[in-house]
C-alpha cells in the first residue's frame, strides 16, 4: 500500500531491502529499529513465520526519510518523523482503520504522531514513561574497580538468568507479563536473543548481569542491567557494564548503547561516569480506545 510517499507493507524484507543503508546510517538513534527488523531477518532465516505485523518507509525523491514498525503489540516504532509526516502517517493508519496500541519513538517524534492520533481518532493519548538514550564516548572504568571477573553467561545458568531478568523488570515496572516470564515463556521475551556476561567475585558467586543485543549496522544496545537489590553500592554494575561494553568495542562495534530511567539518578549519574554520553531522549505513549 501506498499513500503521500508512505509505502505500506506486511513482508519486513520489503522495508530491509530499501531502507537497510538509511538505518545503517544513524545506527545509535535507530537502534530499535536495526534490532527490531534484525530479529524478523533471523526468525524469518530459521523458519519462523513470525507475527502479524505491519511496516513502512517514507520515500521522497527516491530516497528514504524514514521507517516504522508496528508487531504484534500494536505498538507503532518510527524513526525521527517531523509534525508533518507524522500527521500524514497518523491519517493513513486511521482511515485504513488499523488499531494501535500506542507509540514510542524520539520525544519529539512520539509527541506529534500522539497529538495527530487523537486529531484523526480521538482517541486522547495517555503519557507512559520517558527515556534518556546513551552512546558510548570513550569507556572510562570506574576506580577502584571491584575485585571479581566477568564471565559469558552458559546453558547451565539459564535458572538464573531468568530469574534475575525476571526481578529486573519488577525493579523498573515492566508489564506484568514481562515481569512473569519462565523457562516456558522464555523464549518469546525481548531478552531471548541477548548475549549475558555475569560479573563474578573472586570466588566465582555471579552478582550482577548484563545483556547486549547482537552487534547490527555496528551498533550494539547494552540491555539490560541488573545487580540484586542487597549486593548494590559496591561497583558491581559499572564492573559488569564496562565488560560489556569493551567486549562490544573489541568486536568491532562502532556505536555502544544503552536506554536509562530519566527518574533513577543513580543509574544515570553511572553510565555518565563511564563515559556514556545522552544523544536524544524518548518519549511512550499508550493510546486507549476511541470514545
Amino acid at each position: 500500500m501506498r499513500s503521500d510517499g508512505w509505502h505500506l507493507t506486511e513482508d519486513p524484507h520489503d522495508v530491509l531491502d530499501r531502507a537497510g543503508e538509511f538505518l545503517r546510517s544513524r545506527p545509535a538513534l535507530h537502534t530499535t529499529s536495526l534490532t527490531t527488523f534484525e530479529k524478523l531477518r533471523t526468525r524469518a532465516a530459521d523458519g519462523d513465520g513470525g507475527e502479524a505485523a505491519l511496516f513502512g518507509r517514507l520515500e521522497s525523491g527516491g530516497e528514504v526519510q524514514a521507517v516504522f514498525s508496528c508487531l504484534q503489540t500494536r505498538r507503532l516504532g518510527p524513526t525521527a518523523l517531523t509534525p508533518e509526516q507524522a500527521d500524514t502517517l497518523a491519517a493513513l493508519l486511521a482511515d485504513a482503520g488499523r488499531p494501535l496500541a500506542g507509540v514510542t519513538a524520539d520525544h519529539d517524534t512520539a509527541t506529534a504522531f500522539a497529538e495527530a492520533w487523537q486529531r484523526h481518532t480521538g482517541a486522547a493519548p495517555v503519557f507512559r514513561q520517558g527515556l534518556h538514550l546513551y552512546r558510548l564516548g570513550t569507556l572510562t572504568p570506574p576506580e577502584p574497580f571491584p575485585e571479581g571477573r566477568g564471565r559469558m553467561v552458559e546453558a547451565y545458568d539459564d535458572e538464573q538468568t531468568i530469574r534475575w531478568c525476571r526481578e529486573f523488570c519488577v525493579a523498573v515496572g515492566e508489564d506484568v507479563s514481562t515481569a512473569a516470564i519462565d523457562a516456558g515463556s522464555w523464549a518469546d521475551t525481548r531478552f531471548a536473543d541477548k548475549h549475558f556476561t555475569f560479573w563474578e567475585t573472586p570466588d566465582g558467586t555471579p552478582v550482577s548481569l548484563a545483556g547486549s543485543t547482537s552487534m547490527v549496522g555496528g551498533m550494539v544496545r547494552v540491555d539490560p542491567v541488573y545487580t540484586p537489590s542487597h549486593l548494590r553500592g559496591r561497583g558491581y554494575a559499572a564492573a559488569v557494564t564496562v565488560e560489556v561494553s569493551r567486549a562490544a568495542l573489541a568486536a568491532g562495534a562502532t556505536d555502544v548503547v544503552l536506554y536509562t530511567d530519566p527518574a533513577n539518578p543513580t543509574s544515570n549519574a553511572l553510565y555518565r561516569r563511564l563515559g556514556y554520553v545522552r544523544i536524544t531522549d524518548v518519549a511512550v505513549y499508550d493510546f486507549p480506545q476511541a470514545p
